[in-house]
């Protein structure tokens, strides 16, 4: 649906959380979100696009928060068991906010394996809603809807626990199609030519992205 925003959203009323706790099956197990691009881990090239944007950012991930120690950021685990994918993120960042920043309205996710997602992400997702209403935006790019970035309204978390509480659907689209949403648009990364939701899942993502920055640096 489209809405004609009357009320944007304050990028300072944002918090960013970046989903880094996936379970890397394609990539062979372990943290892929620290895999070096570029010698650098594709989280701090995550955080590095991420930090001009929000100043309010956490990581959603289980296990032993310490691997993450040199970000210096909170780790915040899942709320429900399972592993209930993405929505279990997004989850554990809008209760976050609503316990811990009650000055915030709206949770933006990241994933923690998109190493060149748009440096202009949550102004522009931002843009598109409004805060009188609770509407959900998500990113797109060449026509394909990439559901893990969206900005997300803290009111929707009780909706979103109990979903996930009566086993419902762990697909993100699955919720999000019960409440108003909307779409933005992104063009290409600038400075490697790729989709900016370009993800690395594989060991031959990860040499596609490599090989991106080498041709960006020559």
């Amino acid at each position: 649906m489209t809405l004609q925003p009357s009320h944007p959203i304050s990028p300072n009323k944002v918090l960013a959380c970046v989903l880094a706790g996936g379970q890397s099956r394609r990539m062979g197990g372990g943290d892929k979100t620290l895999l070096e691009i570029g010698e650098k881990p594709m989280l701090a090239r995550v955080l590095d696009r991420l930090r001009p944007q929000c100043d309010k950012i956490i990581l959603n991930a289980n296990g032993d928060a310490k691997r993450f120690a040199a970000y210096e950021l909170p780790v915040v685990p899942d709320t429900i068991g399972n592993y209930a994918g993405p929505l279990a993120g997004i989850l554990a960042g809008l209760t976050h906010a609503r316990t811990h920043m009650p000055e915030v309205t709206h949770v933006v996710s990241v994933a923690g394996d998109t190493p060149f997602f748009p440096t202009d992400l949550a102004n522009r997702l931002c843009a598109a809603v409004t805060f009188d209403r609770p509407v959900i935006a998500l990113a797109t790019s060449k026509h394909k809807l990439h559901p893990v970035f969206g900005l997300w309204p803290v009111e929707l978390a009780d909706d979103l626990t109990n979903w996930l509480a009566a086993g419902e659907s762990g697909k993100v689209l699955a919720w999000v199609d019960r409440h108003d949403s909307v779409e933005v648009d992104f063009a290409d990364d600038p400075v490697t030519g790729l989709d900016p939701f370009f993800n690395a899942n594989r060991p031959e993502d990860i040499a596609t992205a490599h090989r991106a920055l080498e041709r960006n640096s020559a």
